[in-house]
This record gives C-alpha cells, structure tokens and sequence, in this order.
C-alpha cells in the first residue's frame, strides 16, 4: 500500500549493520530513501529517531522509528510479506538462525576485527586470537545450518555485512581471517554469499574499504604513539 512506501533509512557507507539492513530492503523489493550520516557529526535525525543509543542504522517507517539491526530486519520481514521470507516458518530453524546472529554480534567479531585494526604488538595479537577463535568457533557451529540452495537471508546478511571486510582486512594487516583450510564451511559460505548480485550491488567496494582502513590504522598507531 502507498503508506508502506514511505521508507527512510539512516546509516554509514561503511558500517556492516547498515549494510545488512540494505540487503533486507533490497531483497524484499522497498524502494526507500538513504541518508548518509557522519558518525563523528551525526544528525539531528539521530537525535530523534534514537535518542536512547544514538546508534545507527535507524530504519524510519511512515514516521516511526525502528533501531538496532537485528530488530529492523526482522520487522522489515513481518511488515512486507510480498517479497522473499528472511527467516523461515519452522521455528526450530528461525531459532537456530537467531541464535548464530545473536553469537556474532554478542562476540563482538566486527568489533574484535576494529580493535586488530587499531592496535599493533602484544595488544594486536591478543586481538587476533580472540577474532580467529571466534571465527572457529563460529566456523564449527553452522555446519548443521549451511544453506543448501541459492536463498538469502537473516543469517546471511549478518555473515556477510561483518565477513565483508575480510578481504580488505587481509590487504592491509597481512592476516588470513577467512581461511579454506581452517574453516571451509565458513570460507565457502561467504565466498558464495559475495558472489550473488544482491551483494555485489550493495556491499561496498573492496578498493574503498582498503582506503578507509588504512587511513583508520595510521590515525590510531599515530595516537597510540604520541601518548
């Protein structure tokens, strides 16, 4: 109906959870407007459409606002059900689906990945045991709910808003994040998810990515230095 039209979305280029709420949009078939945000200099949007966490993105939905990913994606499924389901009837698997995308983001993996990016030494290597054996453990616990066909969804959109980085991240550190040897499972299903046109259209582009990430690495060994 024309009111479910009026879809606005507030978010950074960059951030793997605005990225993943993109994909949803997309794969549903909403048209809806983007504002781009500074997350040094946000809004007033932001403000006032999230005035609790300030955080981003912020789904806004014939004026009412929707935060946190996670929660925007599941109710863009349950409010548009004219496109493709992202989460599945059965609830066993809707359940098993929540549970790894809750794994993933209550681990902090992207936010382990920043942390190797900013730091160097000691500290850097301590970050990059924790990330790698986040990644084993995730790597081992979705064996048993690896897509078999060519459907996207919730759990998806989360691996591949956060394992899009990955490539850049081994550009500019020199570490294997995503190996085929370690964890093949999970090696197989982000390189299959970053080959499907949805992902191609909407993630951003490596060479853009491996700028912003080097020019995040130099700012923060630069500050680490001078204190």
């Amino acid at each position: 109906m024309e009111k479910q039209n009026k879809v606005l979305l507030l978010g950074i280029w960059a951030s793997p959870y605005t990225k993943r709420v993109e994909l949803a949009l997309k794969l549903k078939g909403i048209s809806y407007e983007y504002v781009e945000e500074d997350m040094f200099n946000k809004s007033p949007l932001v403000f006032k459409y999230n005035p609790i966490h300030q955080r981003l993105p912020i789904l806004v939905h014939n004026g009412n606002p929707i935060v946190e990913s996670l929660v925007i994606i599941e109710y863009i499924d349950e409010t548009w059900k004219n496109g493709p389901p992202i989460l599945p009837a059965d609830l066993y698997k809707k359940s098993q689906l929540r549970f790894w995308a809750t794994f993933i983001h209550q681990s902090q993996l992207f936010e382990t990945m920043v942390k190797v990016l900013k730091s160097d030494g000691e500290e850097q290597e301590k970050d990059i045991n924790k990330m790698l054996e986040t990644i084993k453990v995730l790597g081992e616990g979705v064996k048993d709910i690896f897509p078999d066909d060519n459907n996207v969804g919730y759990l998806d959109f989360v691996i591949c808003s956060v394992f899009s980085f990955h490539v850049a991240m081994e550009e500019v550190l020199g570490i294997k994040m995503v190996d085929s040897e370690k964890t093949p499972l999970l090696h197989s299903w982000v390189t299959k998810l970053n080959h499907l046109a949805l992902v191609k259209e909407t993630m951003a582009p490596n060479h853009k990515l491996v700028e912003v990430l080097k020019v995040v690495r130099q700012k923060a060994l630069k500050a680490a230095s001078a204190t």
